[in-house]
């Protein structure tokens, strides 16, 4: 990136330039992940009425709130119904209950919140049957983290590693009430060791492929099943979930931020995985959903072991994502702190606040720290260096393994990314765009993760032969 000097970044005088960066209309430009950014009372109307386009993203039934932050999480809430990890009539109760309240951060916090309380305890007039309990669990995981997305601009941003607690606790319910549960373990990983639970079909010990699912920078477990663990089980393939750096427990209780090598990551995963008897090692594949889509494809460009690959979608550098606030980084560490801290981070609304908070955080120990305080990260240059450093442009060319590379209709976050990584891939390779036409458009197709299932496990179990 060229340099760009102090005078010609965001100055106190020019505070309309900072209209793109975030708010309704510029939020997605700050997103790096695959949840959208933060909402406040200060950028959603105090009616909450919706009023969809007809052209637009999401016409009709599929605009929730009129807020496109609130609607973009909320949808993978009520995408995720499908596979049984949400229920249409708690979503939509919730989604009403928010948009009669006012929609804010603080009310779908707490609303989502109070709706995982409810579900992790015993319902009403009896008790629940194993497969009832099961499920309750996982739903009550996906309620915790839709409140957990949120948390930071709502008024007790301290709360954030208590809901993650909720959010995870609710998640091992569920698996240990799984038949059979999957194996847990914790894989070797530089000082701090990464949380895994293989889930299999049966306890057969049949080889059989797996999957080893790749979240991305601020998704949590429940959307693993959505998005691999429910179709892989359908399919007699074993499927891993796992949490890494800048993920999950990693980020949440350890403050250990992501890493660009990410191959460091996978090639202990496996290595595990190889040294199983239940897991056919000439049949790994990995997936990366949303920024994920960039990691995956670093991983394979490194670990030869994987036999096949997919980007959902292809993201060659995250950094782009970050929109206008690219411009205060520069080459200087001070000139770069000081152009944040004086000029830039005074001068932010609470919900520019937030928005800010939430997406640095999964790369920064003091960003996350400091937004539990209700306060702003004062060093830009660590995490925004490391963003920075996961651009894979010049290493997609090493992939070996066959890789499939998918795109939407309306993608906000990383436009126009999946075709160059296309474009750049020399291994065998394949383009799929998930459309409007079949309501399977935004980033990581929110209403329709079956599709997005069908699509990536067609393609695996013709690429790999596992069917």
């Amino acid at each position: 990136m060229s340099h760009v000097p102090p005078d010609q970044v965001l100055r106190p005088g020019r505070r309309g330039a900072l209209s793109g960066l975030v708010g309704v209309a510029g939020a997605a430009l700050l997103a790096a992940g695959c949840t959208s950014t933060e909402a406040s009372s200060e950028q959603v109307p105090a009616s909450g009425t919706a009023s969809p386009s007809a052209g637009g993203p999401t016409p009709g039934a599929m605009t929730l709130f009129s807020n496109p932050e609130l609607n973009f999480n909320g949808l993978l809430a009520l995408g995720g119904s499908d596979q049984g990890s949400g229920d249409v009539g708690e979503v939509l109760t919730a989604v009403n209950a928010i948009n009669k309240a006012g929609p804010s951060a603080q009310v779908y916090v707490e609303t989502f919140r109070k709706l995982g309380d409810r579900l992790m305890k015993a319902p009403e007039g009896g008790k629940p049957d194993r497969e009832t309990a099961r499920f309750r669990a996982l739903r009550a995981s996906q309620y915790y983290s839709q409140a957990l997305f949120f948390v930071l601009g709502s008024k007790d941003p301290g709360s954030e590693e208590q809901l993650y607690k909720a959010c995870r606790a609710a998640w091992d319910s569920f698996c240990k009430l799984c038949d059979p549960a999957p194996v847990t373990a914790s894989v070797p990983y530089g000082r701090t060791p990464l949380p895994v639970w293989l889930f299999r079909p049966d306890a057969s010990g049949h080889r059989r492929p797996t999957v080893i699912l790749t979240n991305g920078s601020d998704g949590q477990n429940v959307d693993m099943w959505t998005y691999g663990v429910s179709a892989a089980l359908a399919r007699d393939w074993n499927a891993l979930v796992y949490e890494g750096p800048g993920q999950g427990q990693m980020i949440f209780l350890d403050q250990v931020v992501f890493s660009a090598r990410w191959e460091t990551v996978v090639t202990p995963l496996v290595d595990w995985l190889t040294a199983r008897t239940d897991v056919d090692a000439d049949k790994i594949a990995l997936t990366g959903l949303s920024m994920g889509g960039d990691l995956a494809p670093r991983a394979a460009a490194f670990e030869q072991r994987i036999a096949a690959v997919v980007a959902m979608p292809g993201c060659l550098d995250p950094w782009l994502g970050f929109g206008e606030l690219r411009k205060i980084l520069t080459p200087d560490r001070q000139e770069t702190n000081n152009v944040w801290n004086k000029d830039v981070a005074p001068h932010l609304s609470p919900a520019e606040a937030a928005t800010v908070k939430k997406r640095f955080e999964p790369f920064s120990a003091p960003a996350i720290l400091a937004a539990r305080q209700g306060r702003l990260f004062t060093d830009f240059y660590t995490p925004a260096k490391l963003i920075k450093s996961l651009d894979i442009t010049d290493v997609v060319g090493r992939i070996k393994a066959p890789t499939l590379v998918l795109d939407y209709d309306f993608e906000q976050f990383y436009p126009g990314q999946a075709h160059e990584m296309f474009d750049k891939l020399t291994a065998p390779k394949e383009y799929v765009k998930l459309t409007a036409a079949t309501g399977a458009q935004l980033h990581c197709s929110p209403m329709a993760p079956r599709q997005h299932c069908e699509v990536v496990f067609d393609w695996l179990q013709q690429t790999l032969q596992g069917g």
